[in-house]
């Protein structure tokens, strides 16, 4: 006869919060079976949006070690919930959306004021907010379109703060995505969208003054949000910064960026931009291969730079694993994992309430 094996009980540090998960659950799903409100994003185990450090107890990853943690980060004992399975009762110290920059996450109605074809599968999706409300992010943020019952699917915001009435979000067509099948095939134009944002720690980091190293921006695709994000607050901002922007793509058509970044480039000396194809034709000029590669090969002092990489997952752990060889240190680099976020079943019981 089988017996149900008892759940185990998980306890966040410095809180009266605490959980049961199953051992065939994830720590996350638990913890959102619970109605916790927990970081996350991709919950595949990539953005590193659910890291947690574990305090007590044992867990346990059925596909072997997440691509989103570096060796640094499990000696120091952190831990990605969206891919663990607890061994043991557990005590974990969370690390609260607050700690991006204390801003308040909110739950609001948008509406699409317009739509914008960037190329052949990139739509430009422009948000209008109600004008009553305030939407405070950092250059680099996210936020979640919330769909009906409870799905939701988390797209970076490329506007900055300073110019963001309206939002603007890059969505890649994905076939047989829900939202995105609907975003190209239908006139959305004054559909209202229900947000939740802003999320995510990958974000600017102000420095201090006399402290400016140069700011190393690598994009993959629809990576290049983000990092749009950033460099037009740096710019339009007169932040005494200089970036180097690498972009990744496969051919000449996914450079759906490339006529903003070129004149950007060659209006402010502070930015120096570098397209790279994987797939290009034999009429491309620029760089060729691995954007990560062309990174490798021009800059020599890789760990005076502060660094950030927004892309997909095999990209993402190509160059921490290249940049951490060369000695570059942790703390010097950000990282946002575009990878795609399955609805699992808590996922999609996640409560309605506001994030706060």
């Amino acid at each position: 006869m089988c017996t149900e094996e008892p759940a185990l009980r998980v306890k966040l540090f410095k809180s009266d919060r605490e959980f049961e998960t199953a051992a065939e659950e994830t720590v996350l799903d638990g913890a959102l079976r619970a109605g916790l409100t927990m970081p996350h994003r991709c919950l595949g185990g990539n953005c590193g949006e659910c890291r947690a450090r574990l305090l007590e107890g044992e867990v346990s990853y059925r596909n072997g070690r997440p691509l989103g943690l570096a060796d640094a980060e499990t000696a120091d004992g952190l831990v990605l919930l969206c891919q663990a399975h607890a061994r043991s009762d557990l005590v974990l110290e969370t690390f609260e959306p607050g700690m991006a920059g204390a801003l308040q996450v909110k739950r609001l109605p948008s509406r699409v004021e317009r739509i914008e074809r960037l190329s052949h599968d990139v739509m430009g999706l422009y948000l209008r907010l109600p004008p009553a409300e305030s939407f405070d992010f950092k250059p680099g943020q996210y936020l979640d379109v919330l769909l009906p019952k409870g799905r939701r699917r988390s797209f970076s915001i490329a506007s900055p703060p300073h110019d963001a009435r309206p939002l603007e979000l890059h969505v890649r067509r994905a076939p047989g995505g829900e939202f995105s099948e609907q975003v190209f095939v239908e006139d959305m134009r004054g559909a209202v969208l229900h947000l939740e944002g802003p999320l995510g720690s990958s974000i600017y980091r102000e420095t201090a003054s006399g402290e400016v190293p140069p700011m190393l921006l690598i994009g993959g695709g629809t990576g290049i949000a983000p990092l749009k994000s950033i460099l037009r607050h740096v710019l339009e901002n007169g932040l005494p910064r200089r970036m180097t922007l690498y972009w990744g793509v496969r051919t000449e058509r996914d450079l759906y960026a490339h006529a903003f970044l070129e004149e950007a480039a060659r209006h402010d000396a502070r930015l120096r931009y570098v397209p790279v194809l994987s797939e290009p034709s034999a009429a491309w000029e620029g760089r060729r291969g691995l954007v990560h590669e062309a990174v490798l090969a021009d800059i020599d002092r890789l760990a005076d730079h502060e660094i950030y990489v927004s892309g997909p997952p095999q990209m993402i752990d190509a160059v921490r694993r290249e940049l951490t060889r060369r000695g570059v240190p942790e703390s010097a680099m950000s990282f946002d994992s575009f990878d795609y976020a399955p609805d699992s079943a808590a996922r999609q019981r996640m409560r309605a309430d506001t994030r706060s």
